[in-house]
């Protein structure tokens, strides 16, 4: 079963076509989404779509971005928007040190206080980091040390060293289109050896789409050419690496079989 397992339905560039787009991912064998929301006024609109259609499901969460517009969320109201029955994981959230849109302090709180959400709700918490591996890994050895939690990192681009470190602390790591750039050689190397059971692919459409779509508004229906990149580089089927991949998203996300 082939789940992009993050995008960003409701953003410009896919919000405008949503129903055709989500048909042409149909069409080419795509079972699942996880729409993805980025800040608080997001929210209702994202989970709005998975309310409407049967095979996406909703993310609540803050982006990294948006932590100095978000100072004064407080834990409760992201425990009571995760309670939604098509809601089934926290995020996307975590550091970008790359842009610094936000206050660096204000981005460890905010992911702190997610990871505090997905321990106690058992959701996985949906991972940015960009320019951030030290500071991303203290904070998640520090917070697996307080109770385990359920995560993952999202749209890996980071080094074989912080991988190799999350994959100690149980995350799962999920790969989006920059795999099949050119220039990404240490990417593809990486992803060659991510453990079969640790693994999901998505799209992060709009953005990044993945050869021969490269320069496009990137959606969905392209997360199977990410899929047969991938499948080629681990030397495995396309169906093979389908079905290996979607059985983790469900073992990841359990609450969508709910």
């Amino acid at each position: 079963m082939l789940i992009d397992s993050h995008c960003h339905l409701n953003y410009e560039g896919l919000i405008e076509r949503q129903g055709e787009i989500l048909s042409a991912a149909r069409a080419r064998g795509v079972r699942g989404f996880l729409n993805i929301s980025t800040r608080q006024s997001e929210w209702d609109a994202v989970v709005a779509t998975a309310q409407r259609e049967d095979d996406v499901w909703a993310s609540v969460g803050i982006h990294p971005h948006e932590a100095d517009k978000h100072r004064d969320l407080g834990r409760t109201a992201l425990m009571e928007a995760s309670a939604h029955p098509r809601v089934i994981g926290i995020g996307e959230t975590g550091l970008d040190y790359y842009y610094d849109k936000s206050d660096r302090e204000a981005q460890r709180e905010l992911f702190v206080m997610h990871i505090g959400v997905a321990r106690d709700t058992g959701l996985p918490i949906i991972i940015h980091t960009r320019d951030a591996e030290a500071d991303t890994l203290s904070i998640l050895c520090e917070e697996m040390e307080k109770g385990a939690f359920p995560a993952l990192i999202h749209c890996f681009t980071a080094s074989r060293e912080f991988g190799d470190a999350v994959l100690n602390l149980g995350l799962t790591i999920s790969i989006s289109g920059i795999v099949t750039f050119k220039n990404a050689k240490d990417l593809q190397a990486v992803a060659r050896d991510i453990p079969d059971g640790r693994l999901l692919v998505e799209t992060d459409s709009p953005f990044l789409a993945p050869v021969p779509h490269r320069g496009k508004t990137c959606e969905p229906a392209f997360v199977g050419d990410t899929l047969a990149f991938l499948a080629a580089l681990r030397g495995v089927s396309v169906d093979t690496l389908a079905a290996q991949t979607g059985r983790n998203f469900f073992a990841l996300f359990q609450k969508a079989q709910a």
